[in-house]
């Protein structure tokens, strides 16, 4: 059964990242609103780990109420050499 829920964000390091911007918020501002330690917050935000349950709904629904609109910037391309 899946549990995902339809229209739920996928919540990368990338778009942690970017909704903190987002919010005009440090790490350890986010952290507080979230009510969760800053180092969680580095961890999501280098890739070490993700937030689930809780967390990752917590995180839609103030990138819902901030009318975060996400949308992934492709990393630069190193040209081949040839």
């Amino acid at each position: 059964m899946n549990n995902r829920l339809k229209g739920r964000p996928h919540w990368d390091s990338e778009r942690i990242r970017a909704l903190r911007c987002h919010l005009g918020l440090t790490q350890s501002e986010m952290a507080g609103k979230l009510g969760t330690r800053q180092q969680t917050i580095s961890e999501w935000e280098t890739g070490m780990y993700r937030p689930r349950g809780a967390s990752a709904t917590l995180l839609s629904i103030v990138a819902e109420q901030a009318k975060f609109g996400y949308e992934a910037i492709p990393s630069p391309k190193t040209p081949k050499k040839s």
